[in-house]
């Protein structure tokens, strides 16, 4: 990872090229040029580290794959994409590229076609899904770069060569956390200033290490992680950044239905150093077309869906058999899917696993379904903790969320309830979780013990006679932060004012009188 100097001369140089390149592209929608040329530069140098310490090893240590002939590269094409998941041509290798950009009249065609190709060599293999597509939002030919194909290649050449001087550390000093690091820069930058259209597919790194944070209490590794509504991937990615490097020891799982987002998500994979044999990104609507059957149960999942979006609900008889939804007998109603994904979610859920997800605060409260939804996961012993959160911290919302937290095994029938809304500090757009906030919020979770003003562990009978309300405020008494009165000081100082009052009055009484003798005289 770099030091905070190095990150932040990255992060200048980010804003830089974002800065000087968007012109007329929307930053949500320039990012995908941004993150694409990011994620082009990373498999390009990935590949040729690979290629050229396997020759160096050999004792050929003048070997350098990018010098190589395209002929002679073709002999390990197949060899390359079984053990990489792809395959690039010497000549179709960023730095060579990039070389030749500012002179090249075609640069748009030579991209496109370099980015066919990649996508193409793993074309039948077992890394097909993982590169398929992946490219599709970098339109090289769009009017958003430029009215006439120069004024495009012009900005195209700009990008290559600003992405080029990135520094983002050597390959081979295994120092790819920097293009990671560059990745959740790119994204928390361009989703804060975006709004909802942006900000709805980026968790906060604080809150994904939150989530994560209470899903791993007592672990040190997991067999499994999967986020129902991944996004780009940045909560499914925080379980190594907690836990360890190789603490995930099987894999990442994750769905996403909006298919620019779902190529971030993947793109984020690589550049996180995840080989594409320990990923699965699917895209599709995750409550109706579920894409991980064979995968399930999941250790850990971590999740931040989408609030109260509609689905199809009851017009859709099947539904209510669906082994996901049926055991609540009811399902989410048709204009707020949220108590869906809890559902899904639980299903998923390993018998040793935990469940950590954002929620609308409505799903805690509002009747019909819903209560009788929460009324199953209450009585079924399913729900183990109940978080609010602050206001403001997620970019495009400033909405108090919450957190639920599921698990199948639990020691005990209570439900522990948790009123962190008071645990951040204030920022230039949004409010952020310190990491002292989060430690507090996770010991606090681990005790499961009873903190004045802060935590309260209710038991069942409690709950019910709350009519399954899960609202914090319900639990957890505010602290009275108005000044106390003494009455008695009160009083003894209104009579001293009052006292002064009058010899005060008396004095401009006998002014007026002394004025008034002296006219008369």
């Amino acid at each position: 990872m770099p030091n905070n100097n190095q990150r932040e001369e990255l992060h200048r140089a980010i804003w830089s090229i974002a800065d000087d390149l968007r012109g007329a592209v929307d930053g949500w929608d320039f990012k995908n040029y941004v993150l694409g040329t990011m994620f082009y530069r990373y498999i390009s140098e990935d590949l040729t580290y690979y290629i050229n310490q396997g020759e160096w090893d050999a004792g050929n240590t003048d070997f350098d794959y990018a010098k190589m002939s395209d002929d002679e590269a073709e002999e390990a094409r197949e060899g390359l994409v079984n053990e990489k998941g792809y395959f690039i041509l010497p000549s179709e290798l960023f730095s060579n590229v990039c070389s030749r950009a500012e002179k090249d009249e075609n640069l748009n065609e030579t991209l496109e076609k370099v980015f066919r190709h990649i996508e193409e060599s793993a074309s039948g293999t077992e890394s097909e899904a993982d590169f398929s597509g992946l490219f599709d939002d970098f339109d090289v030919n769009s009017n958003k770069l430029g009215n006439t194909v120069a004024q495009r290649n012009k900005r195209l050449a700009k990008l290559l060569i600003g992405i080029r001087d990135m520094k983002l550390g050597s390959i081979s000093d295994h120092d790819i956390d920097a293009f990671g690091d560059a990745y959740e820069y790119l994204m928390s930058m361009y989703a804060s200033n975006a709004g909802k259209s942006g900000g709805e597919f980026f968790t906060p790194s604080q809150v994904s290490v939150l989530l994560t944070k209470l899903g791993t209490v007592g672990k040190t590794s997991i067999n499994k992680v999967y986020d129902p509504a991944c996004g780009s991937g940045s909560l499914l990615l925080k379980s190594e950044a907690v836990l360890g490097k190789d603490a995930v020891r099987v894999g990442f799982f994750g769905q996403e239905i909006n298919i620019t987002t779902y190529n971030l998500c993947r793109i984020n994979m690589f550049l996180h150093n995840i080989e594409f044999d320990k990923f699965d990104i699917q895209c599709g609507d995750t409550l109706i077309d579920p894409k991980h059957w064979d995968d399930e149960p999941f250790e850990l999942i971590v999740s931040n869906p989408p609030y109260s979006i509609k689905w199809v609900g009851d017009d859709d008889a099947t539904l209510i058999n669906d082994p996901r939804f049926s055991p609540a007998g009811v399902l989410a109603p048709k204009s707020k899917a949220d108590l869906a994904f809890i559902m899904h979610s639980l299903s998923w859920l390993a018998p040793n696993g935990v469940a950590s997800i954002v929620c609308f605060p409505g799903i805690m409260y509002r009747g019909g379904k819903e209560k009788k939804i929460r009324q199953y996961l209450v009585d079924g012993n399913f729900i183990d903790c109940v978080i609010q959160l602050p206001s403001n911290l997620f970019f495009g919302t400033s909405i108090a969320t919450c957190i639920m937290v599921l698990k199948k095994d639990k020691k005990d029938s209570n439900i522990l309830f948790i009123d962190a809304s008071n645990e951040f500090t204030k920022a230039t757009n949004n409010n952020i979780l310190t990491d002292e906030n989060i430690d507090k919020i996770v010991e606090t979770f681990a005790k499961r013990e009873e903190v004045e003003h802060f935590a309260h562990l209710a038991i069942g009978k409690e709950i019910q006679e709350n009519e399954y309300n899960l609202s914090v405020s319900t639990y957890v008494e505010p602290e009275d932060t108005t000044e106390k009165i003494d009455i008695k000081e009160l009083n003894k100082q209104i009579k001293e004012i009052v006292a002064r009052e009058q010899v005060l009055r008396d004095e401009i009484d006998k002014i007026i009188a002394e004025i008034e003798n002296g006219e008369a005289l």
